[in-house]
């Protein structure tokens, strides 16, 4: 069983936020289903949480039992003081202003659920899992926990067009952009689909976890067919072998076609082979050797290899893994 709660809080007294709510109601859309509609997360919704004594309980709520992953999504204003940093809520008053993130860490922490997720859409929300020792911040974080926070404790959070700039790009993370080739959307992929679109002087996510693997949040489909993926091992003896090409690899070599011939001419399966090679070629796992396209590869008589991605996943073929 997979659980999340997804919280969204607009209204504050005197400093209303406006993007939040609507923040909640996409990535619960997304942690709910597969791209292929399959079930994923069972999501519990709840937005404009009205006080931290509420709130709290729905936390403890999420990560309570044995599940197989519990996510926690907030989107709303954060706070820091010399104390430490806070999930407000709107009944929020000075020295006094939410739920404090080291409460909601300990509640992870302890949770008997295999994998456990909290991802923060609010300002300072980096200072999650640091404590100060000796003048230096360190990071005391269970086992099987992730953290993913859109910004460093002393950075705040940025909206816009009704979204919060992290939202706008963890949405865009869910739908496919940060999944693998194998279709898997996991919290470090969405971390560096994060990183990378933010600029270097806005600001910055931050990751933290201490998991031996990653838990796929949402999976979507993948940009070549898993069983493409598997004949790495039937095409490929050995992860530095090369697979030997010759002209009746490339389906145009026909003399039925206006352009250049060579024997051997096209023929089956190996031109059904070197369809498979050249989608394998398309998501980064295998290149020609010595020749800057496939095609030329296949006509002049030459080879191709895998890529250390691609050796990556002849492993994990090969092993039984995918």
């Amino acid at each position: 069983m997979r659980k999340a709660l997804v919280v969204g809080i607009d209204n504050y007294p005197g400093c209303p936020l406006q993007g939040c709510r609507n923040d909640s109601e996409a990535i619960k859309d997304l942690l709910a289903n597969n791209e292929n509609g399959d079930p994923n997360f069972s999501v519990f919704k709840k937005d404009d949480v009205p006080t931290k004594g509420e709130l709290r309980e729905h936390i403890k709520k999420c990560f309570d039992g044995d599940c197989e992953a519990a996510l926690f999504y907030y989107s709303g204003h954060g706070y820091i003081d010399s104390v430490g940093g806070y999930l407000v809520t709107p009944d929020y008053s000075p020295n006094d202003w939410g739920v404090s993130l080291d409460e909601v860490l300990t509640i992870a922490n302890q949770s008997k659920c295999r994998e456990r997720i909290i991802i923060l859409d609010s300002c300072y929300s980096g200072q999650m899992g640091n404590i100060n020792t000796s003048g230096q911040n360190t990071a005391v974080i269970n086992e099987g926990v992730t953290i993913l926070s859109v910004c460093r404790e002393f950075e705040t959070s940025m909206e816009i067009d009704g979204h919060g700039v992290f939202t706008s790009l963890l949405v865009e993370a869910l739908k496919g952009g940060a999944a693998d080739i194998t279709g898997a959307i996991s919290a470090g992929g969405i971390y560096a689909f994060i990183d990378k679109a933010l600029g270097p002087w806005e600001q910055r996510p931050v990751f933290k976890t201490n998991v031996s693997h990653f838990t796929s949040i949402r999976k979507v489909t993948p940009q070549v067919d898993i069983k493409t993926i598997r004949r790495l091992a039937e095409l490929f003896t050995e992860e530095y072998s090369e697979v030997q090409l010759d002209p009746s690899f490339e389906p145009t070599n026909t003399p039925g076609c206006p352009h250049e011939v060579v024997e051997p001419y096209a023929k089956q399966p190996n031109t059904e082979t070197f369809s498979v090679l050249q989608k394998l070629e398309g998501i980064g796992l295998v290149v020609p050797t010595g020749e800057e396209h496939m095609y030329y590869a296949a006509m002049n008589s030459g080879s191709c290899h895998l890529t250390p991605m691609g050796k990556q996943y002849w492993r994990l073929v090969k092993d039984g893994k995918i």
